[in-house]
């Protein structure tokens, strides 16, 4: 029997191990590629919108509390930009607090891992996006962390409202094009719906399942869902929520002091989920009917997905009989 001095299993089983993710949690998303770049927008009474000039990814669903809390114990233990809202800690919230400034911890509330976060201001999510940017790193709220990267938050453009998106962004806010093409067209008719269920008629408010163009509105559930619990109503594209649920920000500066919101609120009318209907809130507005999405390249690495444990282990016994076969021969 020759043996070789690296085994080819024992090299693949370092080699796909070195691309296994550290044992801290990472926020992995599940996308949406958007194509038919360049398409026209679709007029409305406040403008034309959903015109994307590149092919790019936005999140299949809502950010989740499970999410947001990864993000929370990455860079709060002192919450210097007030990233976490007391509100997130009952009623509609998901998220708690516990410690003290300096050694703050987060968790998901249970049952509610799945539920969009809420309580966020546009500057809580665009510091998420950032943080994503720049690759879930864990420290102190500041230019490698929150502050920099899919956008530059300096106090004077945050007090002013004139931060844009930086180029070359591998994560952001979704921009309101963005958002409507991803909630309102048809990339196989090249049409846009007026309701964010492929359906020209109004939403229906229902409680979740699989029934088309329901959606979490109106005051029928009485509180947020899991991301994809209305599984027959997805958009044209293959995202969940964009109406109802929670009203998501996106990044566009709407007037000089108000950001753009889109698709409506558990409590808000079938009507609130239209294409027609847009409104515009102060980026520091904190409810617990107010989340976000967000978009990404297509060709972005920043996010990735895991591989579990499970899965690890799963890898780990096929490789070891791909190594006893190899050596037995």
């Amino acid at each position: 029997m020759k043996i070789h001095a690296t085994p080819y299993w024992l090299a693949t089983a370092a080699a796909l191990f070195c691309l296994a993710p550290a044992a801290s949690a990472e926020v992995v998303f599940a996308w949406v590629t958007v194509g038919v770049p360049g398409n026209a927008c679709d007029n409305q009474s406040q403008g034309c919108f959903g015109s994307v000039a590149d092919v790019y990814r936005i999140s299949e669903a809502e950010v989740t509390n499970a999410q947001y809390a990864e993000f929370l114990n990455a860079v709060a233990k002192t919450d210097a930009n007030a990233l976490y809202n007391a509100g997130m800690g009952s009623g509609l919230g998901g998220i708690t607090q516990s410690g003290s400034s300096g050694s703050y911890t987060y968790s998901a509330i249970g049952g509610r891992e799945d539920m969009p976060v809420s309580y966020v201001s546009f500057w809580d999510a665009a510091r998420f996006a950032n943080w994503l940017h720049n690759g879930q790193p864990t420290g102190a709220q500041d230019n490698s962390t929150t502050e920099d990267g899919a956008y530059t938050l300096t106090p004077t453009d945050v007090t002013n409202n004139t931060v844009t998106r930086n180029g070359g962004a591998d994560a952001y806010v979704t921009s309101e094009d963005e958002w409507y093409k991803g909630a309102y067209y048809d990339a196989n008719g090249t049409v846009y719906f007026d309701y964010p269920a492929g359906s020209d008629s109004t939403t229906s408010c229902a409680a979740a399942g699989a029934a088309a163009n329901t959606a979490n509105c109106g005051g029928v559930v009485g509180d947020l869902t899991a991301k994809g619990s209305y599984t027959g109503a997805a958009s044209p594209a293959g995202t969940f929520d964009q109406g109802g649920n929670v009203a998501e920000w996106n990044d566009t500066a709407v007037t000089g002091t108000t950001r753009g919101l889109r698709g409506g609120d558990l409590n808000l009318s079938s009507g609130n989920l239209a294409a027609s209907f847009r409104i515009s809130l102060p980026p520091t507005l904190e409810n617990p009917g107010v989340g976000f999405r967000v978009t990404s390249p297509v060709s972005s690495p920043s996010i990735v997905s895991a591989i579990s444990p499970l899965g690890l282990v799963a890898l780990g016994a096929v490789l070891g009989v791909m190594g006893l076969r190899r050596l037995r021969s």
